[in-house]
């Protein structure tokens, strides 16, 4: 039996890892830290279909340059001297262009809707294990600019026939009453949904340890063992193991998991945070995203979820209070009691989302060595694609994918080459 080294146990890992199974491989997951502690630990945990248009977009780079000296500004850039990430920057300015976009937009969408349908099969199998809820999406403005960004977003996405409806404030609180105060109206995208994202990924583990899927947790990978144009294996902080295929699912640690030559990942790590308060006094049915915030409330069971942000600034989980502080505005609302310099640090979480360049996931296969793969590159649509990125690294591990469709092209690790 093919024995497959799936390196990174988050959502992506265990996806890879449940397809690749069910294919008939023998499957052994190795994770730096426990199952699912990175950033699928406190995610908004969205499943947005809805989400086509790329974070390489026309318009984000003129933000972010009025951002970029602004610490609590939602998107921010830690000037520092490292070439990859200014090698990043320069990528990702190339592509915030209506002619990239426009080729990346049918690709997401794909991705994206066949990822949901796969969420809808695994609910079924599964149950209400992991708080899943196709409730929709409330894309929630205050002022005008922002109603009219979110119009044109909506716009694009009716054209592909995603279903949206623009409610004025009336409609709203009809709709949601536990909306902001102070909100204007809101898109309302119908068919994407929410889950909570640490119950999935570990609920997905332990099914997938009874069906015989190794994990082995707290074991870093120091170094892959190549040989004849082919790995050979893994040297971790726990022992060699050895593998005849290898998929690196990383996240934002994938680049330091093999070296160009052999897989050329140019992802940048995208900070977030979040909190999550238990026993909420008022909370909605219905996940949103505040527009000018960029802040996400999303219910889950007893608890609510507060996340947002992004802020590339390599590595580094400190915690930026000013930077926090846009994530939680509005938790007042829903805990009357709530107030931020009272907050335990503890609760506090961050993680870091796995940017690539052009706003695409990296879904492929090395060209040096064949029996190497990646998986990773998701930035915030990594929940929303895991299921789907199992799949196709599975259909590549069997040689039954078409890497020369449009959807592989794109995703592929080898574009990045030249």
């Amino acid at each position: 039996m093919t024995q497959v080294i799936i390196v990174g146990a988050g959502a992506v890992g265990v996806c890879c890892a449940h397809y690749l199974r069910r294919k008939g491989f023998s499957v052994t997951v190795l994770e730096r830290r426990a199952i699912g502690a990175a950033c699928s630990a406190g995610n908004a945990g969205l499943i947005v279909p809805s989400h086509v248009i790329p974070l390489a977009a026309p318009g984000v780079v003129s933000q972010g340059l009025k951002w970029l000296f602004r610490r609590d500004s939602p998107f921010y850039i830690r000037p520092r001297l490292d070439p990859a990430l200014w090698s990043w920057v320069w990528r990702f300015t190339r592509n915030c262009n209506a002619k990239t976009v426009a080729g990346s937009i049918p690709i997401l969408h794909r991705l994206l809707q066949q990822s949901a349908q796969l969420f809808d099969d695994l609910y079924k199998e599964q149950n209400q294990a992991y708080f899943y809820r196709k409730n929709g999406l409330l894309m929630v403005y205050r002022l005008d600019k922002y109603r009219q960004a979110l119009q044109s977003e909506a716009d694009t996405a009716s054209t592909l026939g995603i279903e949206v409806d623009h409610l004025d404030e009336a409609a709203l609180r009809r709709l949601e009453p536990q909306a902001p105060v102070n909100a204007a109206g809101a898109f309302y995208y119908r068919n994407d949904a929410h889950l909570d994202p640490a119950r999935f990924v570990t609920f997905l583990a332990e099914t997938l340890k009874q069906d015989g899927v190794v994990f082995h947790e707290n074991t870093e990978v120091q170094r892959l063992e190549k040989q004849d144009g082919q790995v050979r294996g893994v040297h971790t902080s726990q022992g060699y193991f050895e593998a005849d295929m290898v998929v690196i699912a990383g996240g934002s640690w994938s680049p330091g998991l093999t070296e160009k030559q052999a897989l050329h990942l140019p992802v940048e790590a995208g900070k977030g945070y979040s909190v999550t308060l238990d026993q909420p006094r008022f909370k909605p049915e219905i996940p949103m995203i505040l527009s000018e915030e960029k802040a996400t409330i999303t219910p889950l069971a007893d608890q609510i979820r507060f996340a947002g942000t992004l802020e590339l600034s390599g590595l580094d989980d400190s915690i930026n209070r000013k930077r926090f502080a846009s994530v939680v505005a509005v938790a007042p609302q829903y805990l009357p009691d709530f107030k931020l310099d009272t907050l335990d640090p503890k609760q506090i979480w961050s993680g870091f989302r796995p940017c690539t360049p052009d706003g695409l996931p990296i879904i492929g296969r090395s060209r040096k060595y064949r029996n190497l793969l990646a998986a990773t590159g998701h930035a915030m649509l990594g929940i929303t694609l895991a299921p789907v990125t199992g799949m196709l690294i599975s259909e590549l591990a069997a040689e039954s994918a078409n890497e020369d469709s449009t959807t592989l092209a794109a995703c592929s690790p080898l574009r990045f080459s030249h």
